[in-house]
């Protein structure tokens, strides 16, 4: 051993026996782990806290827990929002409890109306309304009803007993009739008023202000004034309501798709940096060029392998990504264009195509079985396109 290199060693040896603290460095695990094989008792201070022979090496991980880490370091937290509550509406206005009565007799517009039977249902009917004038509900209802069986085509006599079901309360037999007279009579003001005033009475705010403006414009009175501004302004609450949690679940939904657009574009990045941390240390592994006076990388070596890339495919891809697919991609791949690309990132956040996508990646020869996929092979394909350009056209040493 030459003289200066011994007394570096001698002077390394007293500065251990000063200070043993320095083999707990682990550039020296080697050197104390040397001297407790030759049955060197060291003191602690030598060893980190922890530390044992049994912990003295290093255990390398593997391709797939490197991943994971990696993985797990680049995936964003995701905040979870509190599910949207709905407030409770408060409306005014009086409604009556729904009536479930067996529904009325209907006539039967099968049959043949002669004159003799319309004179007959405008005498029940007349009997009808001297018995409405006394409030005789039930009686009115009776002669209205053979009113309807005499002439069952008449769209007024089901809006005229559908009155008198208002007028008793029972707003589902009235909504029965009304839509009656509607289907005989589509312009029935009377039709609409009727069953704009049933639905009012049930809460169906909405439903009721829209018969009774189409009531009043076919057939203006004061009543349906009076009856819309009692129903308008619930109509109103109600319709802002559901526009006000339409928009939060569409934010919602927004937001939710923001934080999938942002993990997949940062798994992209990591699979990225991971690729080119791969091939730089494949290149260092491998030094020397390709015959012909290329470099290793350069894609237009023979059979288009570059030097020190794995399993690469004839013609195959060159630079960062693990297990290129096939097209001769350049080592110099700005992969911002991927990740700036708002319809491959929308595409990367679909399960299927962004395991298709790995598995491609980590092995060129699954790219036969997603060709025939056609969700996934359009995005393959315009990943491809996005590495089209000059740097494809060989190299200046070529």
């Amino acid at each position: 051993m030459e003289a200066t290199k011994l007394e570096e060693l001698k002077q390394f040896i007293e500065q251990c026996k000063s200070s043993p603290s320095i083999l707990a460095d682990p550039s020296l695990f080697f050197f104390r782990d040397y001297l407790e094989s030759l049955g060197a008792k060291l003191p602690a201070s030598a060893h980190k806290h922890g530390d044992s022979k049994s912990k003295s090496y290093v255990v390398e991980e593997s391709d797939d827990e490197m991943e994971e880490k990696e993985q797990s370091q680049v995936e964003p937290q995701v905040e979870e929002e509190d599910e949207i509550i709905e407030s409770d509406l408060e409306l005014e206005g009086d409604t009556v409890d729904p009536d479930n009565d067996p529904p009325q007799k209907m006539g039967d517009p099968t049959v043949e109306v002669t004159e003799e039977c319309r004179d007959a249902s405008q005498e029940a009917k007349a009997k009808a309304m001297e018995a409405l004038s006394q409030d005789k509900f039930e009686e009115a209802i009776e002669h209205l009803t053979e009113a309807i069986s005499l002439n069952p085509t008449s769209a007024i006599m089901y809006a005229t007993r559908a009155t008198v079901y208002i007028k008793m309360k029972k707003p589902n037999a009235a909504i029965r009739d009304a839509n009656a007279a509607l289907e005989m009579n589509p312009d029935s003001a009377k039709g609409y008023k009727s069953r704009g005033m049933a639905q009012a009475m049930l809460g169906q705010w909405e439903d009721s202000a829209k018969d009774l403006h189409l009531a009043s414009k076919l057939d203006y009175d004061e009543e349906i004034s009076v009856v819309l501004k009692k129903v308008e302004p619930n109509a109103h609450r109600i319709e802002e309501h559901r526009r006000k949690y339409e928009r939060l679940h569409k934010e919602r939904g927004d937001r939710k798709a923001e934080r999938e657009r942002q993990r997949c574009r940062a798994k992209a990045q990591a699979e990225y940096e991971r690729a080119k941390k791969q091939e730089q240390t494949s290149s260092s592994r491998k030094p020397g060029g390709m015959p012909g006076g290329c470099s290793g990388g350069c894609p237009c070596a023979p059979g288009g392998m570059p030097g020190g890339f794995p399993g690469a495919m004839p013609g195959g891809m060159p630079g960062g990504f693990p297990g290129a697919m096939p097209g001769g991609m350049p080592g110099n791949v700005d992969f911002s264009k991927i990740l700036n690309d708002p319809e491959l990132m929308t595409a990367f956040s679909d399960p299927e195509i962004m395991a298709a996508v790995q598995d491609v990646m980590k092995n060129p020869a699954n790219l036969a079985k997603h060709q025939a996929n056609p969700k996934v092979a359009p995005v393959i394909a315009k990943m491809m396109s996005k590495f089209a350009g000059p740097s494809m056209g060989g190299c200046r040493s070529c």
